[in-house]
């Protein structure tokens, strides 16, 4: 009884850390990504929005970095960071193979906007530099309803920064005073699990004098744990990239995958 009872709390372990981003996003939905731009706020003028689609096209030709702009109408009762981590892995942006994706999110509604960066890019992209981003060239024209300026402002400085040699950038990063860490959702909820069932594991092998566990469950737990905490975080498997459509040529992500990467600010 003791081991089967341990082999389905393994099991009942392995289902809810694959099973916790679908869960994390089962009630959210989000738009339809048609292009470098999706402005369902319509924050932008036509105008505006393809200049910035042409210099984002220019951007991921010279680089091969794929960044999105969205503007949203609702962040559906989420966290800005929570919503940004989701929607940056359903759609996949970046490619596959190096991660080289950002979105910039703006949410008027909620008064929010964040930079989110796809894993391969978090070196040269970083939090704070994201954060620098953000505080000096985005929010001070939203706070005067200045929404296309400050909009633009931060697809260039996104733009400048992606273009320098990977040296310099990182070096210009690394400049930014760091700001305080945050802690993706997603992954967290995963690692409060791992943590949750190896305490539920110790208690019981300590209720069972440590008979019969000397490589037993308590490993095994721990390494599907940690092998799902990776494939979570690095694979897009369960969010995979949206088709792109209406007049941009079939635009779609390219199955890049996010971990929290960027920063956020209001106003």
């Amino acid at each position: 009884m003791g081991r089967a009872a341990s082999t389905l709390m393994l099991l009942l372990a392995a289902w809810l850390l694959a099973a916790a981003p679908t869960l994390a996003r089962a009630d959210l939905t989000f738009p339809t990504l048609s292009g470098r731009v999706v402005d369902d706020a319509r924050l932008l003028q036509p105008a505006a929005r393809d200049a910035i689609t042409a210099k984002l096209a220019a951007l991921e030709a010279d680089t091969g970095d794929q960044v999105v702009v969205v503007t949203v109408t609702s962040l559906q009762d989420r966290e800005i960071e929570d919503y940004g981590y989701q929607l940056g892995r359903a759609w996949g942006i970046g490619q596959s193979e190096t991660d080289s994706g950002v979105l910039l999110i703006v949410a008027p509604t909620e008064r929010k906007v964040r930079i989110e960066v796809g894993y391969g890019l978090e070196p040269v992209l970083t939090d704070a530099l994201s954060s620098h981003i953000i505080q000096t060239q985005i929010l001070p024209p939203f706070r005067e309803g200045g929404y296309q300026r400050g909009i633009i402002a931060g697809v260039d400085a996104i733009d400048a920064q992606l273009r320098l040699d990977p040296a310099e950038a990182q070096a210009r990063a690394a400049a930014i005073e760091p700001a305080k860490p945050e802690l993706p959702i997603g992954p967290g909820i995963i690692v409060a699990l791992v943590f949750l069932f190896m305490f539920i594991g110790l208690v019981r092998a300590s209720f069972g004098g440590g008979r019969r566990r000397r490589g037993g469950v308590g490993p095994i737990l721990v390494w599907a744990a940690a092998d799902m905490l990776s494939h979570s975080a690095r694979s897009s498997s369960g969010f995979g990239g949206s088709s792109g459509g209406g007049g941009f040529s079939g635009f779609s992500g390219g199955g890049g995958s996010f971990g929290g990467g960027g920063a956020s600010g209001g106003w």
